[in-house]
């Protein structure tokens, strides 16, 4: 128990509540996430779906997103990456990592955040005044793995 009283629930029990949770799915259905790897005991990496929201330009596109949380989470908040190429504020355009720093979800972190929280919350970011109206990334569907740095992602499994 911590000083308020409360019950600080383990890394993997909150993980299994994310997993169940997300295989039930989530809301109107335009925002999914589950497990890479079902045999992944550590259940760290994950995978997340937005479906663009409607009058913008990421409408009816669908944005496949890796989620990696590692051994502090969640206390600490998952490292975040677009599989699928985006033009997006808060997300690097060369690796399609969501900056924590610039992303305020991820920049002031709690413990009672989920996955599904940030990935509700980035859709709600493509809908935003600046973000609505940004051209879409033509060149490839995807973020090429080999442009990213060491510092970019040091943990980050795939």
């Amino acid at each position: 128990m911590n000083t308020e009283g409360s019950v600080i629930v383990p890394r993997d029990f909150r993980l299994l509540e994310e997993l169940e949770r997300g295989e039930k799915g989530i809301g109107d259905g335009t925002v999914s996430y589950g497990m890479d790897d079902g045999d992944d005991v550590l259940m760290r990496s994950w995978t997340g779906t937005i479906i663009g929201p409607n009058h913008s330009v990421h409408e009816g596109r669908i944005y496949t997103l890796k989620l990696f949380c590692d051994e502090d989470y969640p206390d600490k908040p998952p490292t975040v990456r677009f599989h699928s190429r985006i033009n997006m504020t808060h997300v690097n355009p060369e690796t399609g990592v969501v900056e924590p720093k610039y992303f305020p979800m991820l920049a002031n972190w709690r413990r009672q955040y989920t996955m599904e929280d940030i990935l509700i919350d980035l859709k709600k970011e493509m809908a935003s005044p600046a973000n609505r109206k940004l051209q879409h990334l033509r060149k490839e569907a995807h973020f090429r793995r080999n442009r990213l740095k060491p510092n970019d992602l040091q943990t980050f499994i795939y």
